[in-house]
């Protein structure tokens, strides 16, 4: 019989910060520039003589992470040097914090559990290594050496790799909200590690934790959940089998879906951190962190509570607008608009179809008007005022789908507002029923096959007659009335 065993994983996240220059000097912080090597000073080469200087805005940055992520924020803290050798690492050590982070004891909720955060330190990022194909050689660029990196510690609370991936996810949005980085982890502004261990539920009450692998530099949130995934198993059966998790670190191969092992990490690596001799310690007064706190907007998970009471849409549609925040200050300056036109109508009881009309366009027929292209800060040629005058023309007008669409396409095109193009391109319904009723009587004789087949039992064949009709008036009649009076016609014909 196979033994139960509880995973326990830590998640260690580091997020490339979003700011002008880089952490101790005053390059351009841009690590997706090409051409390597241009953004290089003596100060992040680290040669002899320079000094660093501590950007202000960086550190900024982490205290209103912290902040957002209920961390404490250290009054006091300091830099240290932490030394270790690597070809990509110019000074032979990096600038870090270790002894006392600006952020510590932190939380964050995923699916209804707190996860705790032990740590968000600051320190500066390292030099790339470029292995050319089929050389024997590896190149450096150093680029984004010393771009202000924050690194996030979580205790390791989380039992499934479903937990981690979620984490990870909205950690990443909290991220884009605060504008504290585009943390985009195919670019590896955010990039995660996992540490995995697994111990017999039975042991569990006394602490007896596995031996843990870590799993370095996953680089999507898909990467983390099938990288999780894999390496639970794969203890599984060592442990199954009698064997012993020797702890190692690992790196994950997304083509062969494995984990592969880097080295085996007997012991902890003695870093011998020691103050950084060259920059002063921080010093965060209560009247600077006050100001901060008034920078952080309102986050993911309030404004999924808020849409919920305000707009009453299906949850499913508030985590899709949730999840852009650019998307989201457009559909709130739309509904806005939308809510001052149905009080203005007198229409209370409308609102909440009309608000759920419109996230279903802006996230649908809206966003696929993109086709692929990313959301930028001016969302759409459309302005929010004129999408919510295309959802209220849609109400008064009683415009059919293909009617709507034809009307949105040309608002996407033109950028007028959607009551002129309604005019230019004659987009009105047909609705007069008598009208309709000549359109219907035309159909039915000149289609005697599909007539015979609906009369003969076969009623699927009135959504041919039905197609007929959008045809001829090219959409601009009711769907649903154009089939009442066919087959009123139809059955009263037999």
């Amino acid at each position: 019989m196979r033994k139960e065993y509880l995973p326990t994983i830590g998640l260690e996240i580091h997020i490339e910060l979003k700011t002008r220059s880089k952490m101790f000097c005053s390059c351009k912080n841009d690590s997706q520039e090409k051409e390597p090597n241009v953004n290089i000073c003596p100060v992040c080469l680290g040669h002899p003589g320079t000094l660093p200087v501590v950007n202000k805005e960086a550190v900024r940055k982490v205290i209103k992470t912290g902040i957002a992520l209920n961390c404490k924020i250290a009054p006091w803290s300091f830099f240290e040097r932490k030394n270790y050798f690597y070809p990509d690492l110019p000074k032979g050590y990096q600038i870090s914090q270790y002894q006392k982070p600006l952020c510590e004891n932190g939380f964050l909720i995923i699916f209804g559990k707190k996860i705790r955060i032990r740590r968000i330190h600051l320190e500066e990022d390292t030099a790339r290594l470029v292995h050319p194909q089929g050389a024997d050689y590896s190149l450096l660029d150093f680029n984004r050496a010393g771009i202000p990196l924050m690194e996030l510690v979580t205790e390791p609370d989380m039992v499934s790799a479903q937990e981690a991936k979620k984490f990870a996810q909205e950690l990443q949005l909290i991220l884009r909200y605060l504008d504290v980085s585009n943390a985009d982890m195919e670019k590896g502004q955010m990039r995660v590690e996992a540490n995995i261990s697994l111990s017999q539920k039975l042991k569990v009450k006394s602490k007896e934790w596995g031996t843990k692998v870590e799993i370095k530099n996953l680089n999507s949130f898909r990467a983390v959940e099938r990288a999780i995934e894999y390496e639970i198993e794969r203890q599984k059966e060592i442990l199954d089998s009698g064997g012993e998790v020797i702890q190692e670190t690992k790196g994950w191969d997304d083509k062969r879906a494995k984990t592969i092992t880097q080295r085996i990490k007997e012991e902890a690596h003695d870093y011998r951190y020691f103050p950084e001799p060259d920059l002063p310690p921080l010093e965060i007064d209560t009247y600077y962190l006050e100001e901060i706190k008034q920078e952080v907007p309102e986050l993911p998970q309030e404004k999924r509570i808020r849409f919920l009471q305000e707009y009453g849409i299906a949850e499913t549609k508030i985590e899709t607008l949730i999840s852009n925040k650019e998307l989201t200050e457009y559909f709130e300056k739309s509904s806005s608009e939308l809510i001052r036109w149905v009080q203005d109508k007198n229409l209370k009881d409308k609102k909440g179809k009309l608000l759920e009309m419109l996230a279903n366009y802006l996230i649908g027929d809206g966003i696929g008007l993109l086709k692929g292209k990313p959301l930028k800060e001016k969302l759409y040629p459309i302005t929010p005022e004129n999408f919510a005058e295309f959802i209220t023309i849609i109400e008064e007008k009683n415009l059919t789908s293909r009617m709507a669409k034809i009307l949105l396409e040309q608002m996407f095109k033109t950028s007028k507002d959607p009551s002129d193009i309604l005019k230019e391109k004659e987009l009105v319904q047909v609705s007069d029923e008598t009208e309709i009723q000549k359109l219907a009587e035309r159909i039915i004789q000149d289609n005697p096959k599909p007539v015979k087949d609906f009369q003969s039992g076969k009623e699927n064949a009135i959504q041919f007659l039905v197609g007929q009709m959008m045809k001829i008036t090219k959409g601009k009649v009711n769907p649903d009335k154009a089939r009442e009076i066919l087959i009123k016609l139809l059955k009263g014909s037999k």
